[in-house]
């Protein structure tokens, strides 16, 4: 009983600072030293495998010379320990492909095609293919093929109209020309619609630790006010201006910002001017078959006696437009994380916007109603003065005092 007791004892003492190939020298050293029936008396005492200890008396007597030098730090024999899920099973890596791109090497009916890919739905998918896998596992193999969590990225267009470049080259040439001879030359469009009230907006900003800005749960459309901030960005000036309607974003309203900006600010950059040059997008408000577009142009050309040309982007290319990234951008990061609980405070935060290349900008608040569903017929469209340009006509015109 002695011995025993000192077995266990030993084992306890020493158990935790022995590594796989120690434990099991030390065990087999153990059963060796009791002779016949140690073997069994040892595991008794130390919960160690029958195996591992006879395992451990082969050891005894034939430790490679270079584990009795300690020339390495290898526990085990080359090859030893448990094979991972990779080595004992051919097919996982092929069917985990058929999981996580269906489309290019496996199954389009894949039962995972149309559910989000958690590393548990990889798994559970697997197991339903005979792999036995765990979910940590189907992670360390993802990140070992180089697999990432990764976000959509917009780059496919789509069809491109045959001229597009053309009339991109079209528009550089009449930009450039207008601005040679000190005409205003702008870039037009509507910013995202926004809800007015304590309502979260993107983005985050400086605050002391545990204390955010606290805004309501629900946003629902009807609850609140809407802004419409329609842009006009001064190319050659780096000047912006927003008017900030309550209504409807249409023809009427688009062309009254145009009218906003040349009033209190346009005539004053350009006091001789007698042309205007706008670029706009090929759909929306401004659209180029829109009809109330060109009769509210019209109207705004009688008023302030301009020749107002149009050149509209190609289909399909909104993002080109120059106001997206020279004023709505900058506008954006001024109100992130900035509940805009009122109009005021909106229009305060956008004439806040500066930028290190000298941008500027002024906002007002248009409290008009712009009825939707206006229509404009064909003796009004005989009346305005249009001249189309030889090339593609109808994204390019010029419209004139009658």
């Amino acid at each position: 009983m002695d011995s025993d007791i000192s077995i266990k004892a030993r084992y306890l003492k020493i158990k935790d600072h022995l590594d796989e190939r120690s434990l099991r020298v030390w065990v087999g050293n153990e059963a060796l030293a009791l002779g016949w029936g140690g073997v069994s008396k040892v595991s008794q005492e130390t919960g160690v495998s029958r195996n591992t200890i006879a395992k451990g008396c082969e050891e005894i007597g034939s430790l490679p010379s270079e584990i009795i030098t300690g020339e390495t730090k290898r526990i085990r024999k080359v090859g030893g320990g448990r094979k991972t899920s990779i080595q004992n099973d051919n097919a996982l890596i092929h069917d985990l492909y058929s999981i996580i791109e269906p489309f290019v090497r496996g199954d389009p009916m894949s039962p995972l095609l149309w559910t989000t890919k958690s590393l548990r739905d990889i798994a559970d998918a697997l197991e339903k293919k005979g792999h036995s896998v765990s979910f940590r596992t189907v992670g360390t193999i993802l990140h070992a093929l180089d697999f990432s969590l990764q976000s959509n990225r917009k780059t496919h267009e789509g069809k491109t109209h045959e001229d597009r470049d053309a009339q991109f080259l079209h528009i550089y040439s009449q930009c450039n020309k207008f601005i040679s001879e000190n005409q205003p030359v702008i870039s037009v469009d509507v910013k995202k619609k926004e809800l007015i009230g304590n309502l979260k907006n993107n983005g985050k900003v400086w605050r002391q630790k545990g204390d955010p800005i606290e805004v309501n749960v629900y946003d629902f459309p009807s609850m609140y006010s809407n802004a419409i901030p329609h842009g006009i960005y001064d190319i050659a000036n780096n000047q912006g201006w927003i008017t900030v309607g309550i209504d409807h974003d249409t023809s009427s309203f688009a062309v009254s910002s145009i009218r906003n900006w040349w009033r209190y600010l346009g005539s004053k950059i350009y006091p001789d001017s007698k042309k205007l040059l706008i670029t706009a997008d090929c759909g929306g408000s401004n659209g180029y078959r829109v009809r109330l577009w060109k009769k509210e142009l019209q109207d705004f050309a009688n008023e302030e006696n301009l020749a107002i040309s149009v050149c509209h982007l190609p289909p399909g290319t909104s993002k080109w437009n120059k106001i997206e990234h020279r004023l709505f951008s900058f506008i954006s990061m001024s109100w992130k994380g900035q509940p805009l609980v009122s109009y005021q405070f909106m229009i305060n935060l956008i004439c806040s916007t500066k930028t290190r290349t000298g941008l500027n900008v002024q906002a007002i608040l248009d409290e008009n109603m712009y009825p939707r569903g206006v229509k404009i017929s064909d003796d009004e469209m005989k009346m305005i003065n249009l001249d189309r340009d030889q090339f593609h006509g109808e994204w390019n015109y010029t419209i004139s005092p009658n």
